[in-house]
């Protein structure tokens, strides 16, 4: 196995402009609010990460919290994202396999976090889209406020009165947007599509700018709406006493993005302003799962761990006594619109993938419709193969376009990742170890032979 200076913990910019190490919370202070603010398909296309899609709102939370730069998913789907950061699970274990509204469920309710922290005497609120149910009901909030859709526009005034009303606390508030979800608004006059990048894995047309134009429409309309929710929170008197974790579920919703295992899929934005070290404008590069962020709720609410916690507490890494938490972290996909069964873990240095359905050709119903995926398509999308196996170097290769999994050279790599990946898979009982996942009965999909995700559903066999 190739060695890699990368590999493993180093100290120097793992939490920049900060000095080591960070004040713990003060003795004896009530437990945080927990501001859940959750967007959909943005991966780190904001401004904070450096992106040309503007977001001042989102840009002024990490100016005052901590920004981590290298945050994952456990899968880069809508329900089986958000069900791996609400249970502290991967998704085959909390049961999330595919997507709620397509009858999709989570074995057991009871393992989401609202009924950890209510056992801490927490208060659950939810405004707008949660995704790990298809009715909220069923999750078993406190509280459910009402608004006239899942847009951020309708949320957002919802969960401010809210916070104007100075709940009685502890509290956990879930505020999800619909946006930055396709169908993407028309561009605005701020979102001139003649000066747009498109995403980095299609070509520069004028359908690929004018897409992203219309992505980044979505964004300043999601951004406003969040900008709404923490000038409440600051109007409230409540800001200092509640951590805001901003994060989505996965990538943006291009082709080779969303649904997809390298990090153009898998790579989140995460953004924590608040008590427990999460203030001061801090940049940390410790590699994390979204899995990571129950035990750490559960740390600072002073409640109990639960047994089925497959995560761990990223605090050791704010107060300074870790530089990482995580040598590798995993992730996986089973059912999307269509079922294409794949598994992947990652390292500093590499990131290996692999497929389990025996198919050479893409599932498209698996990539949302739009003009960047017009473009692949009119240029024969539909018969490039897929490779069964993929090896990346993340140093020499970031954006994943080189397979080495074939080098002979890389042997040695490709033989430790295939470990770590297969222990994991039978130290949580990944169902794929016994043959093809089987869907939940009233589950429907797509057949992986179609092209939109649009088309006729069928149930799952």
């Amino acid at each position: 196995m190739e060695k890699s200076p990368y590999r493993g913990p180093t100290r120097r910019g793992f939490l920049a402009g900060s000095a080591f190490p960070v004040a713990p919370a003060q003795p004896g202070r009530r437990p945080p609010n927990f501001l859940y603010l959750h967007s959909h398909d943005t991966g780190r296309y904001i401004q904070p990460y450096g992106s040309g899609v503007a977001t001042p709102n989102l840009q002024r939370l990490a100016g005052g919290g901590v920004l981590f730069r290298q945050a994952f998913n456990a899968a880069p789907t809508c329900s089986p994202s958000r069900a791996a950061l609400l249970t502290g699970q991967c998704p085959h274990s909390s049961g999330m396999l595919g997507l709620a509204h397509r009858g999709f469920s989570l074995n057991d309710y009871r393992q989401h976090i609202i009924h950890t922290l209510r056992g801490a005497g927490y208060e659950s609120v939810l405004a707008g889209i949660q995704h790990v149910a298809r009715d909220p009901k069923m999750i078993g909030y406190d509280r459910i406020l009402s608004a006239r859709s899942n847009r951020a526009a309708d949320v957002a005034p919802a969960a401010a009165d809210y916070l104007l009303r100075r709940p009685r606390q502890p509290f956990w508030l879930t505020v999800g947007f619909f946006e930055t979800h396709r169908e993407f608004p028309e561009p605005g006059q701020a979102e001139d599509a003649r000066y747009c990048r498109p995403a980095p894995t299609v070509p520069d047309t004028p359908e690929t700018r004018r897409d992203m134009a219309a992505f980044r429409a979505s964004a300043r309309i999601m951004d406003e709406a969040a900008g709404r929710v923490l000038a409440a929170l600051e109007q409230s008197g409540l800001a200092e006493d509640t951590l805001v974790i901003y994060t989505t579920d996965h990538g943006i919703a291009f082709p080779a993005m969303k649904c997809n295992l390298t990090d153009h899929g898998t790579g989140v934005a995460l953004i924590m302003r608040g008590p427990g070290g999460f203030t001061g404008g801090k940049v940390c590069d410790a590699m994390l799962s979204h899995i990571d962020l129950f035990p750490t709720i559960c740390e600072l609410a002073g409640a109990g761990k639960p047994a089925w916690l497959q995560g761990r507490s990223i605090l050791p890494v704010i107060r300074g006594e870790r530089t990482e938490i995580d040598s590798e972290v995993f992730a996986e996909v089973n059912y999307h619109a269509a079922y294409e069964p794949m598994r992947s873990v990652r390292t500093r240095r590499w990131k290996y993938i692999r497929r389990f359905d025996g198919r050479t050709r893409p599932v498209l119903p698996n990539c949302d419709d739009g003009l960047s995926k017009d473009i692949w398509l009119r240029y024969g999308w539909r018969e490039r193969p897929v490779e069964a196996e993929q090896l990346f170097d993340l140093v020499f290769d970031p954006g994943e376009t080189r397979n080495l999994a074939a080098s002979p050279e890389h042997r040695r790599t490709l033989d430790d990742m295939r470990g770590r990946l297969d222990r994991w898979m039978r130290a949580t009982g990944d169902p794929l170890l016994h043959g093809p996942v089987k869907a939940p009965a009233g589950a429907v999909v797509n057949d992986p032979d179609g092209v939109s995700p649009r088309e006729a559903v069928h149930p799952a066999a």
